[in-house]
């Protein structure tokens, strides 16, 4: 079975756990929690990295909790979800960047030591991934990743469909240039 023969049915029910859950039944939005988390925690450790993944899906979930009066229904529970996981998600990328910037302004890297490179040293996917710039990076795994077409990741991310394609290719060549080197 593919995932659209089971997507109407479970966006029902779904939609009805939300209703519940809103009105504040627990067991609703446990139902919901189990049916989502994977995918919630693979966006967030593919946009926000291993080591962050876990408390961010947590932390989703919470505020899913709380605007849950807020899901309309007029899409599917998932799609409400994963929006608003990419949205906390990609705040929370910028408020660690801007702490990073306040803090990497007060240190004198200049004389920290690093380790040499090794020439015959490989990266894998994650490291990768990780050095892309933000908005490719978001592109690269809504579309590649999660499969999402560019009209859609358009929507999502409130930018053109020709600027998705653009960023997606040069994410793409820079996770190549990155896993050649």
């Amino acid at each position: 079975m593919t995932r659209t023969e089971i997507q109407p049915a479970a966006a029902g029910v779904d939609a009805q756990d939300a209703q519940l859950a809103a009105a504040g039944d627990t067991r609703a939005f446990e139902r919901l929690y189990r049916g989502h988390v994977g995918r919630i925690h693979t966006l967030a450790r593919r946009m926000a990295g291993p080591d962050d993944a876990q408390e961010l899906t947590q932390e989703i979930f919470v505020r899913a909790w709380d605007k849950l009066k807020t899901f309309r229904g007029e899409s599917a529970f998932g799609t409400w979800l994963y929006r608003l996981a990419i949205n906390f998600i990609i705040t929370y990328r910028q408020s660690r960047a801007t702490r990073r910037d306040r803090f990497a302004a007060d240190a004198d890297l200049d004389t920290l030591a690093t380790r040499p490179i090794s020439p015959d040293h490989r990266m894998d996917f994650d490291a990768a991934l990780d050095q892309l710039p933000k908005g490719a990076r978001r592109i690269l795994v809504l579309h590649d990743v999660e499969g999402y077409k560019h009209e859609e990741i358009a929507t999502l991310l409130a930018i053109t469909a020709g600027t998705s394609k653009a960023q997606l290719h040069r994410a793409r060549m820079l996770m190549r240039a990155a896993l050649q080197a």
